[in-house]
């Protein structure tokens, strides 16, 4: 019998690791706006880089680079968090 999947929020992705989106629960107009960037449930997810006080963070999706605040990335769910191969090769 497979375990369900655990999630955590967008905002706790570690830089350079990625995950599968799970879900998105915001306001639908800025889930709308996110989902046509190609936020959408089982989509690969990179965090890339936090701005020097630690917030926005970039994240990659579908090879497009978005800043999101902390407050808007708690309430984006992830799981399958992994460590991004860039990292890993060196």
């Amino acid at each position: 019998m497979p375990r369900p999947l655990s999630s955590t929020a967008l905002s706790e992705l570690p830089i350079g690791s990625c995950a599968t989106l799970a879900s998105l629960e915001l306001p639908e107009e800025i889930q709308g706006q996110l989902m046509h960037l190609g936020f959408v449930p089982e989509s690969r997810v990179l965090a890339l880089r936090r701005a020097p006080a630690g917030d926005p963070t970039v994240y990659c999706v579908d090879g497009v680079e978005v800043a999101l605040r902390k407050e808007t990335a708690k309430f984006i769910a992830v799981h399958s968090v992994c460590v991004a191969m860039r990292k890993a090769a060196q």
